[in-house]
């Protein structure tokens, strides 16, 4: 089938303008997942200094805590095979 020069400079662009969506859509999900393990790291450690207080008659607030430092522990594993 013959293709003018115009239709086929018109899917040439085509798959210029999707590469370079796929590039930026690349680099946004790098760039939120980077930002993501920065936040969780910062709140793990703050959870970490509460877990080390040790209060005493509080161990049911010690044991939610721990849950979420746990649950941060591993969104972080994820993120960083990601």
């Amino acid at each position: 089938m013959w293709v003018s020069g115009f239709e086929e400079g018109y899917a040439m662009g085509d798959r210029m303008t999707d590469a370079f969506i796929k590039e930026t859509r690349a680099q946004l999900d790098r760039k939120v997942r980077e930002n993501e393990l920065e936040i969780l790291s910062h709140w793990q450690g703050q959870l970490a200094k509460i877990l080390a207080m040790k209060p005493e008659g509080v161990a049911a607030l010690q044991m939610q805590i721990k849950k979420i430092h746990d649950m941060m522990g591993n969104r972080i594993q994820v993120l960083k095979r990601g």
